[in-house]
């Protein structure tokens, strides 16, 4: 990698892309979604101020933990003037996005402990799955997707009970004590 003069108060394309790890098509993704901007030469190209690395960083990070970039687009919209983020202002956006982050660990610890078993998609192809969900009782609501692997907030607490029984039936039944079809 290239050193970047320090004195270099702007970057072309492909010394933010070097720099950054990113390819090119990306920081002009980045651009057109408005997370992002740069100035043009007169020459037609697309110059960076140095410190577009620490928003791009800020950006890469805040994707790895799962935000949206619509929603970091809305959290660097708060910065006055566009300026790069600080680490104070990770922090606040970090703790005004725990709540969401906390949710998705719930969601995937829960995928991951059930993941082995009937998700309720409707397939009724697993074993298990006709005790779980008989004669697909998941689909019969108009529900959509794998209704147990997520589970909608509006679900039917009839049916709920009626899935516990099949599924605590089954278990006992196989004399197998499927943890992932619970």
């Amino acid at each position: 990698m290239s050193q970047i003069s320090p004195s270099c108060t702007e970057l072309t394309v492909g010394q933010v892309a070097e720099r950054s790890g990113l390819a090119v098509s990306a920081l002009h993704f980045y651009e057109r979604k408005g997370l992002i901007e740069s100035r043009r030469t007169s020459g037609n190209q697309r110059r960076y101020r140095r410190d577009i690395l620490r928003r791009v960083a800020f950006i890469r990070a805040s994707q790895r933990l799962g935000i949206p970039l619509s929603t970091i687009r809305e959290g660097l919209a708060l910065l006055p003037d566009g300026r790069t983020p600080t680490q104070g202002d990770w922090v606040r956006l970090a703790h005004a996005w725990r709540t969401v982050l906390d949710a998705r660990i719930a969601e995937m610890n829960h995928m991951r402990n059930t993941l082995a078993g009937c998700i309720g998609c409707g397939c009724l192809s697993l074993e298990h799955c006709m005790l779980a969900n008989p004669d697909d009782a998941l689909g019969a609501d108009g529900g959509t997707g794998p209704l147990r692997l997520f589970p909608q907030d509006d679900r039917d607490p009839v049916m709920d009970e009626r899935l516990a029984v099949a599924i605590a039936v089954g278990a006992d039944e196989s004399g197998d004590d499927c943890v992932t079809c619970q």
